[in-house]
């Protein structure tokens, strides 16, 4: 992609440095864990989160680190972007005893508690009622925080959002609702699933304030999250996004991607967000060639790592399997 003559940005230098090595690891972390998939070194399911890394990093430069964050099962990224260390994610996927649930969540369900992350779900539009349940926690508590809930185009199409929807609104939870809308339920698009196509529009039957976002641009993602937010914190309820980002790769490493041409996938690497942001560096002068070479090099280094650790971790022994669940032991009143 040539470059760009970028002006009246945003944002400072520093966020667009700190976008660009985020995004880079995101990435490189992604397509190295579809390696090691193939390479069955990683096991269960595995959706990649490649081509949507604007979404979360205008989320993170939008909210506090305070704030909360759920999300499905496309959740390698999250943890990431929100600071937990890469080895112990990689350990998570690999199933090792050093991963941040001790391997027993894999690819599908990661948390990081001490990050906000209450976990990627593994249920479609399960996180739905969960995310609203964590930010009626937080008003009933007279906490300052937002949650922000992510969901896929497909999940949209769940009960269970109508239904949080609908008391969200009644009783003006601080939640953020975020529609990944990265053009296909699986292998099913949009315009096959619904007939209205601008998903924003879903918020309209509960008077929700809602848009539709460029999620290819962390800078819309950031200021329509930063809108959200303010409205939430002020106590006037909940946002609906609907993001439109795009997935590079299938659905799940087992996805063919039959459904799609390849001049589709292609118009969007166009817009590729981690180049886009790569562009500006180099356009404003912030970051010369040599330096964005050199922060490549660190990320490729510290994914590498990550691998090696994992590799090195010990797997869970048996006893494991009695351990972090719930039992008589715990609540005694439960009858075998």
């Amino acid at each position: 992609m040539a470059k760009k003559n970028v002006t009246k940005l945003p944002h400072s230098e520093e966020v667009y440095r700190k976008w660009y090595k985020d995004m880079y690891l995101m990435r490189k972390f992604e397509e190295k864990s579809g390696q090691l998939y193939i390479q069955q070194k990683i096991g269960g399911f595995c959706h990649l989160y490649i081509g949507q890394e604007a979404v979360l990093s205008g989320m993170e430069e939008a909210l506090r680190p305070t704030d909360r964050v759920i999300t499905a099962y496309r959740d390698h990224a999250h943890p990431l972007v929100l600071g937990t260390d890469p080895k112990v994610v990689m350990a998570e996927l690999f199933g090792k005893v050093t991963g941040s649930s001790k391997g027993k969540g894999g690819s599908m369900h990661m948390f990081d508690k001490e990050k906000n992350l209450f976990g990627g779900h593994g249920i479609v539009g399960g996180q739905i009622g969960l995310g609203a349940g964590i930010a009626f926690a937080d008003k009933y508590r007279n906490e300052d925080h937002v949650t922000i809930c992510f969901m896929g185009d497909g999940a949209s199409r769940q009960g269970i959002l109508h239904e949080t929807f609908n008391m969200s609104m009644i009783w003006k939870l601080p939640v953020i609702f975020v529609i990944e809308n990265n053009q296909y339920a699986m292998g099913t698009s949009v315009e096959r699933t619904t007939n209205v196509h601008d998903l924003s529009r879903m918020g309209d039957s509960y008077d929700m304030p809602s848009e539709t976002v460029n999620g290819m641009s962390p800078e819309e993602v950031c200021a329509s999250i930063q809108r959200a937010a303010k409205r939430g914190r002020n106590g006037d309820g909940p946002t609906l996004l609907n993001i439109e980002t795009y997935r590079y790769k299938g659905h799940s490493m087992s996805d063919p991607q039959k459904y799609r041409t390849k001049d589709e996938v292609a118009s969007f690497k166009d817009r590729d967000p981690v180049t886009y942001v790569r562009d500006v560096l180099l356009a404003q002068n912030w970051m010369s060639e040599k330096e964005l070479k050199e922060v490549e090099a660190e990320v490729k280094k510290v994914v590498e790592e990550a691998v090696k650790f994992a590799e090195e971790s010990p797997k869970p022994e048996a006893h494991e399997l009695y351990e972090d669940v719930y039992t008589q032991k715990d609540y005694p009143f439960v009858k075998d």
